[in-house]
């Protein structure tokens, strides 16, 4: 399975499909549904202005593309988002601005990840990590450059899902 740098899945003509036997609690599985929202909630927060509405349109964006990645847990985890009903996260690390708390919860959240298969796995690492990415281009005020803060963000919520 293959996924450009940009986060983009290859085209799949799959629906999402339940997962039949999952491994995750409700609260661990609510962690796996919360991360890719807190980790918009995260990088919008270090653009600002018209940036800060861009960056949170991308990560509206950039979650509503792991629709049609080629993974059975990113799309679960899509429907998860969308079925909630007000659109808020059920449980919450706490502040969402805080990016300590939201790299302590993509690690955790990369420990749940060895019980999936080991290509949903690196799907949801990477689209989670996409998420971020796109955020942070379209809150940059230098024209889409990744900006140093956020290269920094990038490396250390990829290092905290085991990327790198």
């Amino acid at each position: 399975m293959s996924h450009s740098l940009a986060g983009e899945p290859p085209v799949a003509g799959r629906h999402a499909v339940p997962l039949t036997d999952p491994p995750y609690s409700a609260a661990e599985w609510d962690l796996l549904a919360n991360l890719p929202s807190w980790t918009v909630a995260v990088a919008v927060t270090q653009a600002s202005g018209q940036q800060g509405v861009a960056a949170g349109l991308a990560g509206l964006e950039a979650i509503a593309a792991g629709r049609s990645f080629d993974s059975d847990l990113v799309r679960a985890v899509v429907a998860t988002i969308y079925a909630r009903h007000d659109g808020s996260a059920s449980a919450s690390p706490g502040p969402l601005a805080d990016t300590a708390r939201l790299l302590a919860v993509a690690r955790t959240a990369a420990r749940l990840l060895e019980r999936a298969d080991p290509a949903d796995s690196a799907a949801y690492r990477q689209w989670v990590q996409s998420v971020a990415a796109r955020v942070c281009r379209a809150g940059s005020n230098r024209g889409g450059a990744v900006a140093r803060s956020d290269r920094r963000l990038l490396d250390r919520l990829g290092d905290a899902l085991g990327l790198g």
